[in-house]
Parts: C-alpha cells; sequence; structure tokens
C-alpha cells in the first residue's frame, strides 16, 4: 500500500515558512520537511537539519568499505555536515538529495544512479508507487493505461527534474510530496541510508579509477586524491586546472596545496572544512593509492 503524508506550513518569526508532513493512518508525529528559499529568481525550499543517528559516521562503515568509508567523509561534511536528509530544490538541478547531495539534473548522475537502486528496494513501492526502473531508465507509470514513459535519458533529465519538483518559480505540492517521501523513507529505514552510503562510495572508487587514467595518480597520497576527487565533484575545478596543480613533479605537498588553491575565492568555507577534515583523521588518511588495486594501501 502507497504511503500518503499530510502537508502544513507555518510562517516563522524570520519569515520563512517550515513545511512539515505526517504519515496518514499513522501514529508518527510530524517532521520537518524544509524551509523555504529565494535563490535569485528561484523559489525552494532547503533542510540542513542535522538529527541524531540520522548522520553519515564512516566507523559505522568500515568493517564492509575500509579505508573508502572514511575517503568519502571530508566530502559529505562539507556538503550536508554528514544528513542523510538534507535537500534543496532551489537551484538549477531542481532537487537535490543526501549526505552527498545527489543532483537531479546530470545525466546518467548521481542522483539518477542513486534513485534507480532505491526503486529496487523493498519499500520502494510505498513511498514511489508510479516510479519504475525499466530498461535501465527511471520511467513513469500511467496509472489508467499501465503505460511506462521514460523520464530521463542519456541527454536529459527534463521529465526527472520535473516530477520532482514541476517549477522554480513556487513551492508546490509535487516537490513537497517527493521531498516528504524521501526524508521520510530515509529516515526510517536502514536500507535507505546504507543506499546512500553504498552509492557514494561506488561513486568515488569508479571516479578513481577514471581520474587516475586522466591525471595519472597512482602512488599519489590519499588527500592529494580526495581533494581531486571533491573538486569534480561539487564542480570548483576543470580538468585542465587540476592536471596544472598536480605538474610538481610529484612534490605532493605542492601538488595539495595548489588543489586547495581552486576555487578559493568563492568556495573558501568549505576548502577550510575539507582540510579540517583531513587533519582530523590524521593517520588514517597517510595511504597511497595503488591504480592497480583501484585501492588506498
Amino acid at each position: 500500500m502507497a504511503h500518503d503524508f499530510k502537508l502544513s506550513n507555518q510562517v516563522l518569526n524570520n519569515g520563512r515558512t517550515a513545511y512539515s508532513a505526517e504519515l496518514i493512518d499513522s501514529d508518527e508525529p510530524k517532521f520537518l520537511v524544509g524551509y523555504s528559499t529565494k535563490y535569485f529568481d528561484n523559489f525552494g525550499i532547503y533542510n540542513a537539519n542535522l538529527i541524531a543517528n540520522l548522520s553519515y559516521k564512516a566507523a559505522d562503515f568500515t568493517t564492509k568499505y575500509g579505508f573508502w568509508a572514511h575517503f568519502i567523509s571530508p566530502t559529505a561534511k562539507a556538503e550536508s555536515i554528514n544528513s542523510y536528509l538534507c535537500l534543496n530544490t532551489y537551484d538549477r538541478a531542481q532537487f537535490t538529495f543526501g549526505f552527498m547531495q545527489f543532483a537531479a539534473h546530470v545525466p546518467n548522475g548521481d542522483f539518477v544512479q542513486y534513485l534507480k537502486k532505491m526503486l529496487q528496494l523493498p519499500d520502494a513501492q510505498a513511498y514511489f508507487p508510479r516510479l519504475r526502473v525499466k530498461n535501465d531508465r527511471i520511467s513513469y507509470k500511467n496509472t489508467q493505461t499501465g503505460t511506462l514513459s521514460p523520464l530521463e535519458s542519456d541527454d536529459s533529465t527534463k521529465g526527472l527534474m520535473e516530477y520532482f519538483n514541476p517549477s522554480l518559480k513556487e513551492v508546490d505540492n509535487q516537490e513537497l510530496i517527493c521531498a516528504a517521501r524521501l526524508i521520510h523513507w530515509t529516515a526510517t529505514k536502514a536500507d535507505a541510508r546504507s543506499t546512500q552510503v553504498a552509492h557514494s562510495i561506488e561513486m568515488f572508487k569508479n571516479n578513481m579509477k577514471q581520474y587516475h587514467k586522466r591525471f595519472g595518480l597512482d602512488g599519489a597520497p590519499a588527500k592529494v586524491c580526495f581533494m581531486v576527487c571533491d573538486i569534480l565533484h561539487q564542480g570548483r575545478g576543470t580538468n585542465d586546472r587540476i592536471a596544472y596543480a598536480l605538474n610538481t613533479k610529484k612534490d605532493y605537498e605542492k601538488a595539495y596545496k595548489n588543489l586547495c588553491s581552486i576555487g578559493e575565492v568563492n568556495y573558501k568555507n568549505r576548502i577550510n572544512t575539507l582540510k579540517a577534515e583531513i587533519t582530523k583523521l590524521g593517520t588514517t588518511f597517510n595511504k597511497k593509492y595503488n591504480a592497480e588495486k583501484n585501492s588506498f594501501i
């Protein structure tokens, strides 16, 4: 049976609207979906609240993933303060979710691949009864005809973006319901949270293979490899700029310093957070990349 949610809102003293939801036909309390916000000419919601037991902790996953669980953690801190429920619907991605901020606007991108995995979980039809994965595409099922229509392709995620957030001109019911579904699913089901973790680590592992081919990272320290991954995850630097930063004849301390300078004007706080997290991890980050094994040793 599909889950239905009742939406409500309250205007706060600061003028923002807080949107909440509660699961219909249950004794569960209402929960925060997000706060209204304006970004240039766009309107949407955001949820950056950190709730106990709903934040990513690398130590919980080292048994399964080893060092990779730590490798993604500075990005998780910078993106969401480690919140599994982090959400925004106000920028060009139209819908971004999770502690690594998977964004819906990229064809075959992190949100698309994440949602495909979520739609394979046992509770998928309870939360998104009209979404299916067919021929490796997220599709919408017409309940009257049974027809499945793809919402994304190799070239576009327009249909998927508009399903999760029909318009950037207002906060609408569909975007609130989709946000409520993902938040409630993630907050109440451990397999939904573990899917975020598995996808995040798989993404960075696959990226490292590609980045090694582009930049020659075999033998590079973890902090250098990590900074390459984070720059490209956020999109604050180009391949050419990264290659230039790495051109130090394997003086990796200089390379790291160079990489930390990319995007510094606009993203100084994020870069400081990343550096602080790496420092906090201490000797845990004292590993080097082995390209043959796609691992850190």
